[in-house]
């Protein structure tokens, strides 16, 4: 883990019931990390953790130089002393309050006088593209622009952490999208909070660290700089999101990123794959794939990486030079935005990212029976770790 003066440092040991967390991460000053995991993995536990609501069995949490839970030294700061602004999933507003009033209401809290921390909350507002609906209750702004608000009012107090639990979950697929590309914006650009005042008007997160809790790939990838994947406890895999779509370490992670990751035994450039069809050979053996790679080094349990991009899919079997040709069905298709992701079924369930026109002119529907062709220089290997 490493040493961030001005950003968070986290080593955390907790146990609760039979779930056992042992997670060590760090996020640098302007930096915005991702915590990406299945439902419970522990994400939630990281979060108490961190903003004091649960303390730790061991470990410690430092931000911004500052211990906040030491167990061994019998430290522990309760969460109002931690700087640290949370925006959750359900965009916890005021209701009975405007959305400037809900901005500069911690400004307030901490002593501020209300017609200065009214004027901070406008400058907050307009970095946030609000700032002609400063009047309006929550109930009058669309999910989205009470998300904005929400991340506002957390800047706003100038945190030494702003953590975003989940900003997105609860929004439909269009207001997603329109958010994400925002906060994608407002996280990465400008200085830090602490330095905004109504003659020079906040532009952005700036400087401080950015902890985005999130079960969503797309979120993680699009928003984050540093992205840590998390599976029953444990961290299993760290780095930039190209880094995590170019080396998926495990199984999960692949899923995550649309690599296709296929165990398999590699000889001399052969890679044979037992499949998932439960239709026994007449030997009583499971059906095997054999899949070519360029690379003829590597003998033994294998990872073939296979870019969903390097897949071509046809209606009739391919002529030409591809090395790994075989037949199969669609499952589903998911149109995403410049691609189109199919989803193919036995003998080798794989992801394939093709371009819209492509589908529509390979009419392609869920059931559609399919050629796939992949070149064997598309085929990466690694030695399986689990062997």
């Amino acid at each position: 883990m490493s040493t961030t003066a001005s950003g968070l440092e986290a080593d955390i040991r907790l146990r609760r019931g039979d779930f056992d967390l042992d997670v060590s991460l760090s996020v640098e000053a302007g930096e915005t990390a991702a915590l990406l995991g299945p439902n419970g993995a522990g994400k939630s536990t990281i979060v108490a953790a961190i903003a004091g609501l649960l303390p730790l069995d061991g470990g410690v949490v430092r931000l911004a130089g500052r211990v906040l839970d030491d167990p061994a030294a019998s430290v522990f700061v309760p969460p109002e002393g931690r700087r640290i602004g949370v925006v959750f999933q359900d965009q916890v507003l005021f209701r009975h309050l405007n959305a400037l009033d809900n901005v500069a209401f911690g400004l307030t809290s901490r002593g501020m006088r209300r017609a200065s921390a009214r004027e901070r909350a406008q400058d907050w507002l307009n970095a946030m593209d609000l700032g002609d609906l400063g009047h309006r209750r929550p109930r009058a702004l669309s999910g989205g622009q009470r998300q904005r608000v929400a991340l506002a009012r957390a800047l706003a107090c100038e945190p030494d952490l702003l953590v975003a639990d989940e900003p997105l979950g609860s929004l439909d697929v269009t207001a997603r999208n329109r958010l994400r590309r925002n906060l994608a914006s407002h996280l990465s650009s400008g200085r830090n909070g602490g330095s905004a005042s109504p003659a020079a008007p906040p532009n952005g997160a700036g400087d401080v660290p950015r902890l985005l809790i999130t079960h969503d790939p797309t979120d993680a990838f699009v928003l984050a700089d540093r992205v840590h994947i998390l599976e029953n406890g444990r961290l299993t895999q760290s780095g930039t999101p190209e880094e995590l779509r170019r080396a998926p370490a495990t199984a999960y992670a692949a899923d995550l990123s649309g690599i296709n990751l296929v165990r398999g035994t590699a000889r001399d450039g052969e890679i044979t794959v037992t499949t998932d069809d439960p239709t026994p050979s007449p030997a009583g053996r499971r059906p095997a794939v054999v899949l070519h790679a360029a690379d003829t080094s590597m003998f033994g349990a294998v990872l073939a990486t296979i870019h969903p991009r390097a897949i071509a899919l046809h209606r009739e079997r391919p002529s030409g030079s591809p090395r790994n040709v075989w037949r199969t069905t669609a499952e589903a298709v998911e149109p995403l935005g410049d691609i189109t992701r199919v989803l193919l079924g036995s003998p080798l369930p794989l992801t394939a990212d093709i371009t819209p026109g492509a589908a529509h002119e390979l009419l392609i529907r869920p059931g559609t029976t399919l050629w796939v062709s992949v070149k064997a220089t598309e085929v990466e290997l690694a030695p399986d770790s689990r062997d």
